[in-house]
């Protein structure tokens, strides 16, 4: 989990861990973000979330958010002070100005537009099982992610160690291990690490397979799913491979890179049709069968 976390932050990706609630999702983003001496804003969005609803709670301490709109707050000093404007989290209405700081790196609030800082990445948490109180992602928005990573239950070993180790009372110290600049630095070394057209001719052939479409997909593809993956499934193939290659020290790219990261990239890219629900296949296996 944290191995594809670092590929998709190495390569200027964005991530969805999906898992149920109590796994230290949030506490796992939050820690990446102090050992990579980078800034750790969140948002949460909830239908019933609105400009007025806790500003001091609710506004961005950033003058460059991430996402959001203006809104006007009196200073706490006297009714008659300055109204300073400070950045808001959005309502789901407003959930596709994600999509431009996700796809643009920029973000419009009125009539400016503001670039976002490099590094700059979204590592979003979604909860499998309760949607109450919040709205799924839409594809288009899914498809910005370049991994879906599954957070499933610890192994009964793990479990002993979390139980002792958070019982304690104790705080663990985190090291910085990168800076901002570093960070950079090694999204430009790693995207320049060479593919062979004979990995490309294989992720295009692999991508190409989850669409029911395309004549040369497999049958099992044609009864099951109804649509595949888009050719930004591919990239992120060849991004997050080579993002694999470079963090085991090596300068190109194999198929075995590929394949390590096709079930995370292609997952939440896939749609499977009303027979293939029926008979309980999930968009895993028509990942793992292409």
């Amino acid at each position: 989990m944290i191995e594809l976390i670092l590929a998709s932050i190495f390569t200027r990706g964005h991530v969805l861990l999906v898992g149920v609630p109590g796994l230290a999702k949030t506490l796992m983003v939050s820690s990446i973000a102090r050992i990579l001496d980078v800034g750790f804003k969140r948002i949460q969005f909830t239908p019933d979330l609105m400009p007025s609803t806790s500003p001091e709670r609710m506004c961005w301490k950033s003058p460059r958010p991430a996402d959001g709109h203006s809104v006007l707050f009196p200073a706490r000093s006297s009714p008659t002070s300055s109204w300073p404007t400070r950045s808001n989290r959005t309502p789901p209405k407003t959930q596709a100005a994600l999509l431009q700081a996700m796809q643009e790196r920029e973000v419009t609030v009125g009539q400016d537009t503001m670039h976002l800082p490099d590094p700059f990445f979204v590592i979003a948490t979604q909860n499998p099982i309760e949607q109450e109180g919040t709205y799924p992602l839409p594809e288009a928005q899914l498809d910005r992610f370049m991994f879906d990573i599954r957070v499933g239950y610890p192994s009964l070993d793990e479990e002993k160690k979390i139980l002792l180790a958070t019982t304690k009372g104790e705080t663990p110290e985190l090291k910085k291990v990168l800076s901002g600049k570093a960070i950079v630095n090694l999204q430009k070394l790693v995207t320049s690490v060479p593919v062979s057209e004979y990995t490309v001719d294989y992720v295009t052939r692999l991508v190409r397979a989850t669409r029911p479409g395309d004549e040369r997909s497999p049958q099992f593809i044609k009864d099951l799913v109804d649509y595949g993956a888009g050719p930004r499934a591919g990239q992120n193939l060849i991004l997050g491979g080579k993002a694999m290659a470079a963090m085991d020290g090596r300068f190109s790219v194999s198929l075995d890179d590929v394949r390590k990261v096709a079930i995370p990239v292609l997952r939440h890219r896939i749609s499977t049709n009303f027979q293939a629900q029926a008979e309980g296949q999930t968009t895993e296996a028509s990942s793992s069968g292409s």
